[in-house]
């Protein structure tokens, strides 16, 4: 748990658990293109998971995603360096992206009309 996720919980409000987050946004940077496990960890970053990175969260991702047949992996023992996993997205992860996609979508509407109707009350808060 990062700082910002302890700082929300102590003032009664869950958040958002940025790891249940993370699968879906492991898909999209397979669907973007095939990458090993560390440059997945560089380019979660963008979803902001850079100061709540746990690399153990994300090879647990991983594999688990591949047991569920979303993904596959294979060896790349090309270049510098030992072999390393290069993860490929397959035609049922991307339906999972998609079905996720649509999900995020529908809680983007809730979020925004709890805020229209927070600023109905309140204006923009403090």
């Amino acid at each position: 748990m990062c700082d910002e996720e302890r700082h929300h919980e102590k003032r009664g409000c869950p958040g958002f658990k940025l790891e249940r987050f993370m699968m879906p946004c492991l898909l999209l940077l397979l669907k973007e293109r095939p990458s090993h496990g560390y440059e997945l960890m560089e380019r979660l970053s963008d979803f902001g998971f850079n100061e709540c990175i746990d690399p153990g969260a994300v090879y647990r991702n991983l594999r688990k995603m591949e047991d569920e047949g979303l993904i596959i992996s294979e060896w790349d023992t090309e270049g510098k360096g030992p072999a390393k996993r290069l993860y490929k997205l397959t035609g049922e992860g991307e339906e999972v992206l998609f079905t996720w996609a649509e999900h995020v979508k529908r809680q983007i509407k809730r979020m925004e009309y709890f805020l229209k109707r927070f600023n109905e009350n309140f204006g923009e808060g403090r």
